[in-house]
């Protein structure tokens, strides 16, 4: 784990198709089974699309991200992550917090997410965020050479 980061050296801007390589780098680095830099820039394109990069001002680095998406009264987070050396300083934290910034600017009720049970630490980010659980996906991640790991939907009331 690399030094805690001062909040006042990070931005948070808003991402778009020209951030889609950028993005899929990231991604890759973080989840087993990486988005393309083809499928950052589909999500990126659609008309209710919303993400964010979490930038440090020491240098232009890249350091986390996150993709939504808005529709109707619901706003659903599709990916989030946060480069290994800069987990656990807030930034995941301040991704999430501006992703539920720009849904409730559009009106929606809710923000939804999935993510692994088995994933402590960013079920202590979650559920400190107020989200709750909703409902379950048996068997959603899959897992070599062991059973799938199931996911849990969690929403937060905006």
């Amino acid at each position: 784990m690399s030094e805690p980061v001062d909040y006042r050296h990070v931005s948070i801007l808003w991402a778009g198709a020209e951030h889609a390589a950028e993005l899929a780098g990231l991604h890759a680095g973080l989840f087993a089974e990486p988005w393309s830099a083809k499928s950052f820039l589909e999500h990126l394109g659609h008309p209710g699309s919303t993400a964010f990069i979490a930038r440090l001002a020491a240098s232009p680095e890249t350091v986390g991200f996150v993709v939504g998406q808005l529709a109707a009264d619901e706003a659903e987070i599709l990916t989030l992550g946060v480069r290994k050396d800069r987990q656990r300083h807030g930034i995941g934290r301040r991704l999430v917090e501006a992703m539920a910034r720009a849904a409730r600017k559009a009106e929606a009720r809710r923000l939804f997410l999935e993510v692994g049970q088995d994933n402590a630490p960013a079920l202590a980010l979650y559920r400190g965020l107020g989200f709750k659980e909703v409902g379950r996906r048996k068997g959603y991640y899959a897992r070599a050479g062991a059973p799938g790991e199931d996911a849990l939907t969690l929403a937060l009331a905006l």
